[in-house]
């Protein structure tokens, strides 16, 4: 697998600049669509080559912006169409179906704040975009988050491979550690937020817990 990486790699960096240009915008597009595309990494390369000046960082970035941005409206349509459909274990396969019902906790309680964040949160990308657009959420209002989001996000990625030069690939060994780091909190969130939610349904049924509910406030 690192060696097909590395073939890829070669490739792209082979390429006149325009095509470069076109591969990045691609990939940001359709890590989006299709998960296992390792967008995030062709972007980091993307600001090694700007350091090297293959090519020009802002445009690195604008593309990249563009395609991830492009790639979330393109769920959201998906999610939109869909509706519940989504959660038909025949369809849309690759999907991490347990994450449906987190996100959507997670739409409840924080709205278009989980739009905004949507590009730091490593592995759930798409299933965010498919339950916005399951939720009906504002289109504009989606777009204009999901673009600050992919904009944010890819500045940070882009300029460490800009600054760290051959050393990019160090970026992309640190990237799989936050995602990693992510899935973990996720899933501690979500079994807060279900032991939570389990505690209020006892208290509410008039069976005593164990633990008095206290308010912090």
């Amino acid at each position: 697998m690192a060696e097909l990486f590395s073939d890829v790699f070669a490739w792209i960096e082979s390429l006149a600049p325009l095509w470069a240009y076109l591969v990045i915008l691609s990939i940001a597009y359709g890590e989006n669509v299709v998960p296992p595309i390792p967008g995030d990494m062709v972007v980091v390369f993307g600001g090694y080559l700007a350091g090297i000046g293959h090519l020009n960082v802002y445009a690195v970035w604008a593309l990249s912006t563009v395609g991830g941005a492009l790639g979330f409206m393109t769920m959201y349509a998906v999610g939109y169409w869909a509706g519940d459909a989504v959660y038909d274990p025949q369809r849309l396969r690759w999907l991490p179906k347990g994450y449906l019902g987190k996100v959507r906790t997670w739409l409840q309680r924080w709205g278009y704040r989980v739009v905004l964040a949507n590009r730091f949160l490593s592995g759930a990308r798409s299933v965010i975009s498919l339950s916005v657009g399951m939720a009906h959420m504002h289109r504009m209002r989606t777009l204009a988050y999901a673009t600050i989001s992919a904009f944010l996000w890819t500045g940070v990625i882009i300029w460490a491979g800009y600054l760290v030069g051959e050393n990019w690939a160090v970026v992309s060994v640190y990237l799989k550690g936050y995602g990693w780091f992510i899935l973990a909190l996720t899933v501690g969130v979500g079994l807060a937020v279900w032991y939570r939610m389990r505690r209020r349904l006892v208290s509410g049924n008039g069976v005593a817990t164990e633990t008095p509910d206290v308010n912090p406030g």
